[in-house]
């Protein structure tokens, strides 16, 4: 497996727009439709990615604990899926109802809105605040697939939770570790 970490993208970055197909519901959704009004997570992730498969029950889980207190939670896959055709719409939409996935799953066809992030891997998650600027990016923990710790979401987890209490999010952030981004 390869190990690319995130890019980390500045802290205060403003959240760059979107507009992409939901791939359960087949509707068009913006940042502005799945932003939450206390934060939003924004995650890119694939369906194939050994990383992803191994995070999906806590982001499953974080989604569901976390949409109720005014967190917007939106996935999406940025995968050139003529080369990876484990990553196509039809098999996200299998895949965000195998899971379980309370938020939409979108599709970024053009790959322009993972540019516009900076993503660089699977998974790669930033929390961006009730005004949209960036307040963390990085690993959801420090669990990888095969390294025996346990899959906890402590990250993302403490920064969540310190926006929501108005506590200052560290600005000691780990890069998330996953698969590349599969280019076109």
């Amino acid at each position: 497996m390869a190990r690319t970490p995130s890019n980390m993208l500045a802290l205060g970055t403003k959240a760059p727009s979107f507009n992409l197909i939901d791939t359960v519901s087949d509707a068009h959704l913006s940042l502005n439709e799945v932003k939450g009004t206390k934060g939003t997570v924004v995650m890119f992730i694939c369906n194939h990615c050994p990383f992803v498969v191994h995070v999906n029950p806590e982001i499953s889980t974080l989604g569901k604990a976390y949409q109720s207190k005014g967190i917007g939670f939106v996935a999406i896959s940025s995968n050139d899926v003529v080369n990876y055709p484990d990553d196509a719409p039809h098999l996200m939409k299998k895949k965000a109802q195998e899971e379980g996935y309370t938020f939409p799953y979108l599709y970024d066809e053009t790959q322009d809105v993972a540019k516009a992030y900076d993503a660089a891997c699977t998974p790669d998650f930033f929390l961006f605040d009730g005004d949209l600027c960036l307040v963390y990016r990085g690993q959801l923990d420090d669990s990888r697939p095969g390294n025996g710790l346990p899959l906890t979401g402590k990250d993302l987890r403490n920064a969540l939770d310190a926006l929501l209490e108005g506590r200052e999010i560290s600005g000691e952030q780990k890069p998330s570790i996953g698969c590349n981004i599969k280019w076109k």
